[in-house]
């Protein structure tokens, strides 16, 4: 992969989006080998993944526009149903992704993020969906994940129609981030979020995740019943009587095994 580095520490993954020269916009190669990057992610040996820009500027400054312009509305289609692609692969990944923000999340660089189950960003980070100032809709899942990640319709319709961007501190204050920190922090406290994560039950995690993101998708009747059989089915786990005996035994250290 030439625009995306993946590498390991531990139990968590890092996925590095590395073209500087245009603030990680998303072209074709790039989303491409995104896909490819979390399809490479050893799944029994991660229990979190961390998403990042290469560029101190730019987590990612957008779509490509200068690949989008001329596009004919077919070959668009076929471009968002990539992007879709990859949104739904970290959507739906089996485990945690963390979006580490720093700079720009403009556009498809804002869906990526929104498309991951935590965002933390740089105090010097911008979100945006500047998409109808280009004279196009966002494409990569805006218009449905923005509405329900940050819980008001208003605020939510006032940016995508706007084009306006927020920067860090509206951005916590809305609920599009759960914390920001200076530049030179950033990854550290990702790391360290992401390592305090991998410590839990890895699948006791992923039934987590699968109940939470279920809140996008079923009514609340429908979500409780998938809690509870989520729920349930951790009590055949090894790593369920390993976390209920350290509980008794008072022990602090837990050795979780993933089966």
């Amino acid at each position: 992969m030439a625009k995306v580095i993946l590498s390991q520490q531990g139990y968590v993954a890092l996925v590095t989006i590395n073209r500087p020269e245009a603030m990680n916009a998303l072209n074709q190669e790039v989303i491409e080998e995104l896909i490819e990057a979390f399809d490479l992610i050893d799944v029994d040996q991660t229990r979190c993944v961390i998403i990042t820009g290469a560029d101190d500027r730019a987590f990612v400054a957008g779509a490509d526009i200068a690949q989008m312009k001329d596009m004919t509305s077919d070959e668009a289609l076929a471009f968002a149903e990539l992007g879709h692609e990859l949104m739904d692969a970290i959507e739906y990944f089996p485990m945690p992704v963390i979006a580490a923000v720093n700079g720009y999340a403009l556009g498809g660089g804002c869906e990526l993020a929104m498309a991951c189950d935590i965002r933390i960003c740089s105090d010097n980070a911008i979100f945006g969906q500047p998409e109808v100032g280009l004279g196009i809709t966002p494409g990569f899942g805006g218009t449905q994940r923005l509405p329900r990640l940050i819980g008001s319709m208003s605020v939510a319709k006032e940016l995508l129609y706007t084009g306006r961007s927020v920067k860090a501190d509206e951005a916590l204050r809305i609920g599009l981030v759960s914390a920001v920190y200076p530049q030179a922090e950033l990854l550290d406290q990702a790391w360290k979020m992401a390592n305090r994560i991998s410590a839990n039950a890895p699948i006791a995690v992923e039934h987590t995740k699968t109940g939470a993101n279920a809140t996008m998708e079923v009514g609340l009747e429908d979500g409780l019943d998938l809690e509870t059989e989520l729920f349930s089915e951790c009590f055949d786990s090894e790593d369920q009587k390993e976390g209920m005996t350290a509980f008794l035994e008072k022990r602090k250290e837990k050795d979780f095994k993933n089966r």
